[in-house]
């Protein structure tokens, strides 16, 4: 008698030939974006551009092959909110949302914004000279609030957010609470330190300038692949 073949966690991370080939599409299809951008801008790719073309394209793959169990809409409501405020919490570390100058003003954090908030530039701008992935930026500039927006890191964190969510779903389904599922998912705190520890040796809390070294982007751009790959192996999945 014949033994049954038992699926591997593997399998769904080996794609079939189909989609080998949309992968091959799509990052032909990236490199000829990112190179049409050097020959409009000006730019130059170099190691920040490299590092921040990983950070783009793993993210968008997690996001694709990310498949969340299925559950009841109160698991699911619970799970994006741990999900959501993981992703805040990484955004305030790497300085994608920040106060503004009235708010800075009035927490401390800033004394010379106590001058006259009116006298800073606020609403939308934009960023397209630079190195790809970290541009094109989009910047909001508030009373209250400055957030800007990286390819980088809103896609990669964005990655990070729903994979954890996938996450939560996993735990819940293995009778495992939901937070406690987060907090047991030693790689989703690897972002958290790893951003914490960028600002303590020497990080800006502008994001444009938030990667102080080619060595500092390069460390953590280690530990997202790494993040990744193993929320993608969906450690709590039955």
């Amino acid at each position: 008698m014949s033994e049954l073949a038992t699926p591997s966690r593997l399998d769904g991370m080996v794609p079939d030939r189909g989609t080998l080939l949309l992968y091959a599409v799509a990052l032909n299809t990236e490199v000829l974006v990112v190179l049409l951008y050097l020959l409009m801008t000006g730019s130059t790719l170099g190691m920040f551009g490299i590092y921040g073309m990983i950070w783009v394209t793993v993210g968008l793959w997690a996001i694709y092959r990310a498949d969340p169990s299925p559950t009841d809409p109160r698991q699911r409501r619970i799970a994006a909110a741990i999900a959501g405020a993981y992703f805040l919490v990484l955004a305030l570390i790497q300085g994608l949302i920040a106060p503004g100058p009235t708010l800075a003003a009035q927490l401390g954090l800033d004394s010379a914004s106590a001058v006259d908030a009116s006298l800073y530039a606020t609403g939308f701008g934009t960023t397209i000279q630079g190195p790809p992935g970290l541009v094109p930026a989009v910047h909001y500039t508030g009373a209250y609030v400055d957030v800007t927006l990286l390819p980088t890191y809103a896609i990669g964190y964005g990655a990070l957010a729903y994979l954890v969510y996938a996450t939560i779903i996993d735990a819940a389904r293995a009778s495992v609470s939901g937070l406690l599922g987060l907090v047991s998912c030693v790689s989703c705190t690897w972002p958290v330190i790893a951003s914490l520890i960028a600002g303590v040796t020497g990080g800006s809390a502008s994001a444009l300038t938030g990667v102080a070294s080619a060595l500092g982007f390069g460390a953590s751009t280690a530990v997202f692949v790494l993040t990744v790959t193993l929320l993608r192996w969906r450690p709590f999945a039955q």
